[in-house]
């Protein structure tokens, strides 16, 4: 390189120098020739990096990040010649933290990059290691979804969470919110399938008194509610076709009035949905409107299963389980962890946090060994019952109908609330109003 090339300009150094967002600046050699202030608070306040190859710096690399099995936003801006984008996991004084990276190539006397210029923004609202809050992965899957995360949550685009029950879409919905302008103002959660369509549009959009029976005061909604804030429909394909109309026609005009009003209302609302429905199939099946799920799906993002997150449980099972006992600690022995990795968990990240409390509560020590994990497994298993040969001709034979009569057995013999009896089965009191729901037993 030319004398010129290696030496940055000094007026480019004080302009990095003067922006409030983590700044570094390095050559097509990968060595880093500045770093602003807020660079140095953030990532670096006891050494230097002056001269160090940024790969080294921020992930401890002896290679360059695409060397590494990363991807090296210098490399792909080589190829696009470009500005671009990555997420990164980089070491901080804190520990591995996701970092949202934005690389501009800045051309030499010949028009050739002959500098790169690195603005990097902390994404707060994940961790790839153990943490008391948000979320928490490193497994390829995970980091391809918050990246996802990442890119849409500054914008005011329509969000839809898809994903099996138990992925954690109220956790990602929150990541999108709290990464968002919006941050600061509420998000505000609508459990779509505890609603009956009776009191669906005055709890969505409130109501004015006397609108109809019980209606004893005005009240607003929980479009009012999330108003600067984000609006989170869980579980939307679960909204009854008629309110289906109605929701569409605030997402499409920003308006929308109280029940038993005729005055136009304004909101100032994002909206994320999430459902664990095939809504594509519901479309063809005529259960929920076309216009409406491309209204919501504007950008959608997959949320992975516990089974393609390879390497997860490692960096979920002591988080959670430290949520789910505080303030008493627990630790869990290898053997314990090795046999936790080795669970299928079709029901994902919920079913890992449920498996985890019942096996604290089976535990007298302040370690969880192997066996402990062993008999949570076992207590959680559902019982069978072979039917006696009186019952046989009519045992039912689909398995709609098995689960059916197994549930009701249990609900008919339970006594107490439905909350002890979702702790019983293992399973949140959501996924059991929807189960019921769904079996015809709610």
């Amino acid at each position: 390189m030319t004398g010129a090339a290696m030496h940055p300009l000094p007026e480019l150094t004080a302009f990095l120098e003067g922006l409030p967002e983590p700044h570094i600046l390095f050559d097509a050699n990968y060595r880093i020739l500045a770093a602003n202030a807020a660079y140095r608070r953030q990532f670096s306040p006891q050494r230097s990096v002056i001269g160090r190859h940024c790969y080294e710096v921020s992930h401890h690399f002896a290679v360059p990040c695409d060397q590494a099995g990363e991807s090296c936003p210098l490399a792909q801006s080589r190829q696009s010649g470009q500005r671009e984008r990555v997420l990164h996991l980089h070491h901080t004084p804190k520990g591995e933290e996701y970092v949202n990276i934005e690389l501009s190539p800045l051309p030499g006397e010949d028009g050739q990059p002959a500098f790169y210029v690195e603005k990097m923004e902390p994404l707060r609202v994940a961790q790839g290691q153990p943490s008391s809050q948000g979320l928490i992965g490193r497994s390829t899957a995970f980091q391809r979804m918050l990246g996802l995360v990442a890119r849409v949550a500054p914008s005011q685009a329509s969000v839809l969470l898809l994903g099996e029950s138990g992925t954690g879409k109220e956790l990602v919905a929150r990541a999108v919110h709290e990464a968002s302008p919006r941050a600061g103002k509420a998000l505000v959660a609508v459990d779509c399938s505890s609603l009956p369509e009776t009191l669906f549009e005055s709890e969505l959009f409130g109501h004015e008194r006397g609108a109809f029976t019980g209606a004893s005061t005005a009240k607003a909604g929980l479009i009012e509610a999330a108003s600067g804030g984000t609006l989170f429909l869980d579980e939307v394909g679960d909204i009854p076709l008629p309110m289906q109309v109605k929701l569409l026609r605030l997402l499409e005009t920003g308006t929308y009035r109280r029940v038993g009003s005729t005055e136009l209302r304004r909101a100032d609302i994002r909206v994320v949905a999430a459902t664990h429905r095939d809504l594509e199939q519901m479309v063809t099946d005529g259960s929920f409107r076309e216009d409406l799920y491309y209204r919501l799906c504007t950008f959608p993002i997959a949320l992975p299963p516990l089974r393609e997150r390879g390497g997860d449980i490692a960096l979920l099972a002591p988080a959670l389980l430290e949520r789910v006992t505080a303030p008493r600690r627990l630790r869990l022995s290898t053997a314990a962890l090795k046999l936790l990795e080795a669970q299928p968990y079709p029901g994902n990240v919920r079913e890992l946090r449920n498996l985890l409390e019942r096996t604290a509560l089976l535990c007298d020590s302040d370690q969880i060994e192997v066996e402990h994990v062993q008999e949570a497994i076992a207590t959680g298993r559902r019982p069978t019952r072979t039917p006696r040969p009186a019952d046989a001709a009519a045992a039912p034979t689909d398995l709609r109908s098995i689960e059916r009569e197994a549930l009701r057995s249990i609900v008919a013999a339970h006594t107490g609330s439905r909350a002890e009896l979702a702790a019983r089965l293992g399973i949140s009191e959501r996924s059991l109003y929807r189960r019921l729901k769904a079996l015809d037993l709610g």
